[in-house]
């Protein structure tokens, strides 16, 4: 049978699964790719403070990705700069911070590829109930604000007149982004884990054809992703993380199939 740092991972890498499914859905659905990016390089200055003060790594990050994200809010609203803009500012700062913090911190040593690409193998108990638990925790937030969010995404002047209040929803939102970005960091790493949110979410569109069959389908995507990803690394000694985003790529590429299948059938 598996070993238990095996079942562990499966564990760990379903829960995340279930989690960026539905809010994968969103990041694509309202072209939030690269704020994804972000808020995982500024990830990296979390962990450093993290090891800095030994502070739990996926509070710390939770705690500077959703600073990060707040401060984008307030950029957006008193700057004149365009979003793609603020986005990079943000992105190449922090990162750059962290590194520069990484450099003062000569007295420890630090994984620089766990963190960029993560090690689900490395998993323990206590990461498995932050990641369950967390998830849960994102997952019901997800669904109270569902309505608001949705109906800001299809149109936002809308929502808003129907007293909505979408931009309260938009500030859940990306505070639940930086959340799934602090329980994910230890299975795919900084530059992975928009990756799990994007390329499932991606492919689901491609074989869906309304938001409730590309939620459920983007969320049977990633699970695939993580078991195909997995057990791949285990047979071919390849990293664990990496592996996964590799089988949510072959979905995605095996979901543009159904794409060419469905214009042929039209023709």
């Amino acid at each position: 049978m598996f070993d238990d740092f095996f079942i562990r991972a499966l564990i760990a890498g379903l829960g995340i699964a279930l989690v960026t499914g539905p809010l994968g859905c969103f990041v694509v659905w309202r072209r939030l790719s690269y704020f994804g990016d972000t808020l995982a390089h500024s990830a990296l200055l979390g962990v450093t403070l993290a090891y800095s003060f030994e502070l739990n790594i996926a509070l710390s990050v939770f705690i500077i990705s959703s600073l990060i994200a707040l401060i984008l809010i307030q950029l957006q609203k008193k700057t004149n700069l365009p979003g793609d803009a603020l986005l990079g500012l943000l992105a190449h700062s922090s990162l750059a911070v962290g590194l520069v913090v990484i450099g003062f911190l000569t007295f420890i040593r630090f994984d620089i590829m766990g963190l960029l690409f993560g090690d689900i193998l490395a998993v323990t108990t206590d990461d498995l109930l932050i990641i369950w638990t967390g998830g849960a925790v994102i997952l019901l937030v997800l669904k109270l604000i569902w309505k608001p969010l949705f109906a800001s995404t299809v149109n936002y002047e809308l929502a808003e007149a129907e007293g909505l209040n979408p931009d309260r929803a938009k500030a859940i939102f990306t505070i639940l982004m930086a959340a799934v970005i602090a329980i994910s960091i230890k299975m795919v790493g900084l530059l992975l884990i928009t990756g799990m949110l994007i390329i499932p979410a991606a492919m689901a569109r491609n074989i869906s054809d309304s938001p409730q069959k590309m939620v459920l389908f983007s969320i049977v995507g990633g699970l695939l992703s993580v078991l195909l990803g997995l057990f791949s690394s285990l047979e071919f000694n390849t990293s664990s993380g990496p592996s996964i985003i590799m089988a949510a790529l072959v979905l995605f590429i095996l979901s543009l199939l159904n794409i060419k299948q469905s214009i042929k059938l039209k023709n």
